[in-house]
């Protein structure tokens, strides 16, 4: 190889891959294309504080926050993964999961790496907590997302897979752009943003299922390196905010399955979000850290269900695992069958104009 077409070369990659700008040692002047982090105050010394989720990181020089994805540059915040997602697919929309919302619908799924916890038990630790030179993005603006969608019949963007707070910058411009063209925007997420830019995002989206990992706080320092407030703080702003909200419980044996913190959890959910809200028991596997605990065995995600109901919540539901009714939605007035679901499709569907035809319950929900 002669010495121009090395240079051609090397030209070629540093315009495919920004991100690598910044992890080779070069100057943010050299790196237009990153984008600045928004929500961050500078302090003195080119230090600067990340105001985005509750970890409130204060980083020197060259630092890189938790979330792996925002680092600091000679004083300013960048995000190194705008524009640079790792992983795309079309989804039945009840695989985020969403039961109560637009059911039989495909949404297209996307997200970058990086995570702002770093749970020991993460079903999809080979992204969320990889760094952005360790993944091959796509690199996509939010315009060719939403025309992804468009061409895919997607009724709706999903921001998944990993923690979507970090890439709040891309996510917030997507979403923008998505109900200007008539898409629907869906967080999934563990919760874990601060009020301020959760308000802002709030303003672009029409549903969210959070990710309610347990109900201790000691647990979420032990499993996650986070608290539980901050979780409840998001599930509250975003009801207050007209997002339509689901929860999933990823039950981890010998971790959160202690019934006495599902019936407080359960409780808290009926008083500050409703009784009518969508609770999922999801069934855990080992992986990432915790290879050595058994999975979760199906009797302890009815247990949970059980649980729950007794304590007034509505629909509540059993995922990761096959179960007689545990993915159906039942009439919470007559107790008919109202959607018969089998894994991510529906074999039956008989709500009429979002009631009940049996009784004329009208059922929580956002319906086609």
């Amino acid at each position: 190889m002669n010495r121009m077409t090395r240079i051609i070369l090397i030209a070629l990659i540093i315009l495919m891959t920004p991100a690598l700008f910044y992890l080779s040692g070069r100057s943010p002047d050299e790196v237009s294309l990153l984008r600045k982090a928004e929500y961050t105050v500078q302090l003195p010394g080119n230090k600067v504080r990340c105001e985005l989720c509750p970890h409130f990181c204060t980083l020197s020089d060259g630092q890189t926050g938790i979330c792996k994805v925002r680092r600091n540059i000679k004083g300013t915040l960048y995000s190194l993964i705008y524009g640079q997602p790792v992983a795309l697919n079309n989804d039945p929309v009840e695989k985020k999961p969403l039961f109560h919302f637009h059911p039989g619908t495909k949404t297209l799924s996307l997200a970058t790496v990086g995570c702002n916890m770093n749970c020991n038990f993460c079903q999809n630790w080979e992204i969320s907590q990889a760094t952005p030179d360790s993944v091959a993005p796509y690199e996509m603006t939010p315009a060719q997302v939403v025309a992804l969608a468009k061409k895919n019949g997607s009724d709706s963007i999903s921001f998944t897979y990993t923690e979507p707070a970090v890439f709040f910058e891309y996510m917030r411009d997507i979403a923008k752009l998505a109900h200007e063209k008539g898409l629907r925007t869906i967080l999934v997420s563990c919760g874990y943003i601060n009020e301020k830019p959760l308000l802002e995002l709030a303003k672009h989206l029409d549903a969210a299922n959070i990710d309610l990992k347990g109900f201790r706080d000691e647990f979420y320092r032990d499993y996650t390196n986070a608290r539980l407030q901050p979780v409840l703080d998001t599930l509250r702003t975003l009801k207050t905010a007209g997002v339509f909200v689901e929860i999933t419980n990823l039950v981890i044996p010998g971790a959160n399955d202690d019934h006495a913190e599902i019936r407080k959890m359960a409780r808290w959910i009926k008083e500050n979000l409703g009784a009518d809200t969508p609770l999922h028991f999801s069934r855990f596997f080992p992986k990432y850290k915790l290879t050595a605990r058994s999975p979760t065995p199906p009797a302890t995600l009815d247990a949970a269900r059980t649980v729950a109901q007794k304590e007034g919540l509505s629909f509540v539901y059993v995922g990761n695992v096959s179960t007689e009714e545990g993915e159906d939605t039942f009439c919470p007035k007559c107790g008919k069958r109202l959607i018969e679901r089998n894994g991510f499709s529906i074999d039956a569907f008989r709500l009429k104009g979002g009631k009940c035809p049996e009784c004329g319950e009208k059922i929580y929900g956002r319906w086609q």
